[in-house]
């Protein structure tokens, strides 16, 4: 019972309690027995991790030769006799085909494609790249691992084409918006002092207290009427009126008014982002970083693959 006790022990994955040593206290030999525990799971841990890692680095399929054929060959409802002779060999060679206990020649590999009435990169397609290098003498093979590469290669390109558009993109959205290129940044500020009745000046609020200075001094009018004309004048003639734009419209614009016209004089002009300023920024700087960020992991992934190639041709 105690052998069968230890066995189970000695399989599972923690392991017994170490024995209490002379003068070791309870509270030290559960701190050890935890401290063995942890460091048995984190192991354990580490090491299917690994494996899953390995699992996941491996190409789609992990199919070889003699399995596709075989496979091949049983969805086609076929015998290995019936095989053999439709590709023209001996039975034991086909077995030997199956399982692997053999290489087809670049002649066997093409008399196997033209029995099966199926293109190479099809049969091709479906194999590991350890079985596609040993196979690499057959020219369909190397074709078909010359095509691969240079699709990855446009892939790749594609990849850092796309990129550098987004980056480009995205630091000219950066400088547009900081320059105010697509929506203006600046703010303008337009005031008018009243309404131009039709016939008078431009300058008629800043001259029509001289004006009527003037009439009086030539005795067409007197002090008393003076005062009140101009007291008139500033009560119902002079409406002060602010106008916001982001839109320049120079030092001086006009508009017309019930009543005449007012003339807008630029007062301030500042700077101000505007909210599609803000977000084309925000837009801008996010192509920019995520660009580069793309092109590192494209070139990771690339790397991984080409590890994965150079191993399995070895």
């Amino acid at each position: 019972m105690a052998a069968t006790a230890g066995g189970v022990w000695g399989s599972s994955l923690y392991r017994q309690t170490p024995s209490v040593r002379p003068g070791a206290t309870c509270s030290k030999v559960a701190k050890k027995s935890k401290i063995h525990r942890y460091s048995r799971i984190f192991t354990f841990s580490f090491q299917h991790e690994s494996r899953r890692i390995r699992s996941i680095q491996q190409p789609g399929t992990t199919m070889n030769f003699g399995t596709r054929l075989k496979q091949i060959r049983t969805e086609k409802n076929l015998t290995q006799p019936q095989f053999a002779e439709l590709i023209g060999i001996e039975q034991s060679y086909l077995s030997k085909l199956e399982n692997d206990k053999s290489q087809p020649s670049a002649e066997m590999f093409g008399n196997i494609i033209k029995a099966l009435g199926m293109a190479p990169d099809i049969f091709l397609a479906d194999l590991d790249q350890h079985t596609q290098a040993t196979l690499r003498h057959i020219p369909e093979v190397s074709q078909f691992r010359e095509g691969v590469k240079a699709r990855r290669v446009h892939h790749a390109r594609r990849y850092i084409f796309g990129a550098a558009a987004a980056a480009a993109l995205g630091f000219a959205m950066m400088l547009g918006a900081n320059n105010g290129i697509f929506f203006p940044n600046n703010q303008y500020k337009y005031v008018s002092k009243g309404v131009i009745a039709p016939g008078e000046g431009e300058n008629i609020f800043d001259q029509y207290s001289q004006i009527q200075v003037n009439r009086m001094g030539a005795k067409l009018i007197t002090m008393e009427e003076m005062m009140r004309l101009t007291a008139e004048f500033e009560s119902t003639r002079k409406r002060r009126l602010t106008v916001e734009s982001w839109r320049d419209r120079g030092s001086v614009y006009f508009e017309q008014v019930p009543g005449g016209r007012r003339m807008f004089e630029l007062a301030d002009k500042r700077y101000v982002q505007s909210e599609q300023n803000r977000i084309l920024q925000y837009m801008g700087a996010l192509l920019a970083f995520c660009a580069p960020l793309v092109l590192v992991v494209e070139w990771r992934l690339r790397a991984a693959a080409r590890r994965i190639t150079h191993t399995s041709d070895k």
